[in-house]
């Protein structure tokens, strides 16, 4: 069991008991209480935005040279690495997901806080052309006290694509974990607070805010200091945080839901396709914004492909995330599982066909825990509700398709448009779909690769802006002009 932080989150620069609610985190795996935490209350999101902003303009932050929040940087990334075994274990303990995942995403992070630091080395402000008697310069700056709300499927990985960049950018930040899975962005927390500590930087350039999204989350992005909100979630709660910002006059980058299409070409390498599928929708456990959960297949191998896909899934190894051979580990809780259920059954009375899967394992371990089978489903037409809204979860809808223009069509049939899968061995097919489907990420003949050096974000209902990349940190800036004349004669209108 990997060491539970105590009833402490990081309010201002200080590790104290919140004022808010008491929740329960709890191990998807077996049900049992990991820890019980005082949440966040609003006065402690004011506390907190009011003490980062004095940490945001301290001259000992604000005054700190480029390359000297790349070395902080560095260096936290150094600590997520020596922390990685620890920072997995809790992860997973808190999330349900593999080990093999969890530790993954340790790394990535801890790649994320260096990666950033380099690109931050290397930004460079511009000397614009000049057409008047004076030099011109595009400088960047600050934004201030920025806001970083997260989801549950992910989060030390999710936590440093926002922290990363909003420091780099010379930022203080308010960071709000999910409430069902706050322990390793309070871990986190922890590595950040020491590396601060060592360069005796403000201490509340952090603050780690667990609590409801209803509550902290909407204080948090209505705070008047408050100056750019950063949100990973639902659309739903995107379009409610877009309308704040908008309020505000603030931007917002909002990376939002998904119903990704996976396509099977004729033409595709079928082993590499039912290995891709399968890992694109139920690792995770379904449980990732890029899931492949729509399956679209040509007409001419539809029946076989699909026949030999339901075999393998039912031979996935559905188990507890401590289990080195779990392929599909339990969902996040109880209550989202009871939420996947639901979606499969209204599939049953749609008139889908359930082809695998479709309830929760029966008998030990699982009775205790959180989990359901990988499913397939097959029959719906693609405006069906399940074919259209995002279930978050190991469920994927199978189709048919004829041609190119029919796949298309139905590809691009959502209000979603973040990821697609394409598995094709024609490099001009590949190339036409991949322009063609609307979606912010396209894989050729892979799936859920990622890294933070590319850019990802998504289209229509998926959300605005993107996250990664060198641009990340610019995200968090804002841009000022200047002019310095060098005309030696006066103005028009000297005297």
């Amino acid at each position: 069991m990997p060491r539970i932080p105590a009833d402490e989150i990081l309010i201002a620069g200080q590790w104290r008991r919140g004022e808010g609610e008491l929740t329960e985190t709890t191990d998807p795996a077996d049900g049992t209480v990991l820890a019980t935490l005082h949440a966040a209350s609003e006065r402690d999101v004011d506390e907190a935005a009011r003490a980062a902003a004095g940490a945001a303009a301290d001259p000992a932050w604000r005054d700190l040279l480029p390359h000297e929040r790349a070395r902080l940087l560095h260096r936290i990334g150094d600590l997520v690495e020596e922390a990685a075994e620890e920072l997995a274990a809790l992860q997973t303990a808190d999330t349900g997901k593999t080990l093999a995942e969890t530790r993954a995403l340790a790394h990535s992070a801890a790649g994320t806080f260096r990666y950033t630091a380099a690109a931050l080395e290397t930004a460079e402000d511009s000397l614009t052309p000049s057409r008047g008697p004076y030099l011109s310069l595009s400088v960047h700056e600050p934004i201030g006290v920025v806001a970083a709300i997260n989801p549950w499927n992910s989060p030390v990985a999710s936590d440093a694509q926002k922290l990363a960049p909003a420091l780099a950018a010379g930022n203080a930040v308010l960071l709000k974990p999910a409430q069902w899975t706050p322990l390793v962005s309070l871990a986190l927390g922890r590595l950040v607070s020491t590396a601060l500590a060592e360069r005796g930087l403000p201490a509340a350039l952090l603050s780690v805010l667990p609590g409801s999204g209803r509550t902290i989350g909407a204080a948090l992005a209505q705070h008047p200091l408050v100056g750019r909100i950063g949100f990973t979630g639902g659309t739903r709660t995107g379009r409610e945080l877009a309308e704040v910002a908008a309020r505000k006059l603030v931007p917002a980058s909002l990376e939002l839901g998904g119903k990704s299409p996976t396509i099977v070409r004729a033409d595709a390498d079928l082993e590499s396709a039912l290995a891709g599928v399968m890992f694109g929708v139920f690792s995770s456990s379904g449980q990732s914004c890029v899931a492949g959960s729509r399956l679209f297949v040509a007409r001419e191998l539809y029946e076989e492909f699909l026949g030999t896909l339901v075999e393998r899934v039912r031979a996935l190894r559905v188990g507890p995330g401590t289990a080195p051979d779990s392929q599909v580990a339990p969902l996040v809780h109880r209550e989202h599982r009871d939420t996947v259920a639901a979606w499969v059954r209204l599939a049953r009375q749609e008139g889908g066909r359930v082809l695998c899967g479709g309830s929760a394992p029966a008998g030990e371990p699982y009775d205790r825990g959180a989990y359901y089978l990988p499913t397939v489903i097959d029959g719906l037409p693609p405006t069906a509700r399940v074919c259209q809204e995002e279930i978050f979860g190991p469920v994927l809808v199978a189709f048919p398709y004829d041609d190119e223009d029919d796949l298309v069509r139905q590809a691009n049939g959502t209000v979603y448009g973040l990821a697609c899968g394409i598995w094709t061995r024609d490099p001009l097919a590949a190339w036409r779909l991949a322009r063609r489907v609307e979606a912010g990420t396209v894989w050729i003949n892979t799936y859920k690769q990622f890294s933070i050096s590319t850019p990802f974000g998504g289209t229509k209902d998926s959300g605005l802006g993107t996250e990664k990349g060198r641009d990340a940190i610019r995200a968090y800036q804002r841009q000022k002009s200047v002019y310095w004349g060098t005309s030696p004669a006066p103005l028009p209108w000297a005297s």
